[in-house]
């Protein structure tokens, strides 16, 4: 499989060029279109990462299709023949990295869920005694399982610019009570449901962040869904509280990127190419075991 780092499709209109994803209007419908290209601290590194846009996509379908009963998503397909014709034309860059989507209003705050005491989080408790402004108790280990999980919403960031942290009370002044309400309900419910799941395949959800959207008045979740983008994923037998842990995810390329002299604005460094590969591998393991 090519690395597809841009897509053209003169076509059809692009109405959205992400951190990831590009954007195509169709109509009733969007075409989303998840290529190879990987950020980290929010600035577009120039590598691609080999199937990476691959894995990101059947890991939102098979997670999207195991959540459904839970609550509505926007995916229509990922099947180049249930596409308008003129996706087929371009099956070589579709085929396997698109889904056809509803049309629905997102709604401008990211739904993370913490089910463990890491990354900022842990930072940020070691400096406070608190997350995201939620107290929590004394004398917690690095990596130590939360309970129950935390919900820590945040808004969502433009290209270039940092997601930042906002409190539950923040989000209501930004979408209602009884819709934040809801969308906090929605999000621990699937991570809950979700990293049950995974636990059998042998992999900790330590923590995610989901996006939800307005279709016709009712919440539906949009965008991509527990992938290694969006989450970080530990193996269960490797587990070890009061340390960092390996990651499976996107985790990696920040680690390497943390050794660089780099102020984190763009443009990013070049990815070598043994980290390059090294993610591949690890997104194409991480969808082998949770799909499997």
């Amino acid at each position: 499989m090519d690395v597809v780092l841009k897509t053209e499709i003169p076509e059809l209109k692009l109405i959205g060029r992400g951190k990831v994803r590009d954007i195509y209007d169709l109509g009733n419908y969007l075409l989303i279109v998840t290529t190879d290209r990987i950020s980290a601290f929010d600035v577009i590194l120039p590598n691609g990462i080999p199937y990476k846009g691959y894995v990101l996509t059947q890991l939102s379908k098979f997670w999207f299709e195991k959540t459904s009963h839970i609550v509505k998503n926007h995916l229509i397909t990922t099947d180049i023949e249930e596409m308008p014709e003129i996706c087929k034309k371009y099956r070589n860059i579709l085929e396997g990295r698109s889904m056809l989507v509803e049309k629905a209003k997102p709604y401008p705050v990211e739904c993370v869920v913490r089910g463990y005491i890491t990354g900022s989080g842990w930072k940020d408790y070691q400096k406070t005694g608190e997350v995201c402004g939620i107290k929590l108790p004394k004398n917690l280990k690095e990596s130590q399982k939360l309970e129950p999980p935390l919900f820590t919403p945040a808004t969502k960031a433009e290209i270039g610019e940092h997601d930042e942290n906002i409190s539950f009370e923040q989000m209501v002044l930004m979408v209602g009570q009884k819709t934040a309400e809801k969308l906090r309900d929605y999000a621990i419910k699937i991570y809950t449901y979700c990293a049950k799941i995974a636990e059998e395949k042998g992999i900790i959800i330590a923590d995610t962040k989901m996006e939800f959207g307005n279709k016709d008045g009712e919440i539906i979740l949009i965008d991509e869904l527990l992938t290694p983008d969006s989450s970080r994923f530990w193996f269960k037998e490797k587990y070890k509280v009061g340390e960092p842990q390996e990651s499976m995810d996107k985790q990696f390329v920040r680690n390497y990127l943390e050794t660089l002299d780099w102020d984190k604005k763009a443009p990013g460094p070049e990815l070598p190419k043994e980290i390059i590969e090294q993610t591949s591998k690890r997104y194409l393991e991480i969808m082998e075991i949770l799909t499997k």
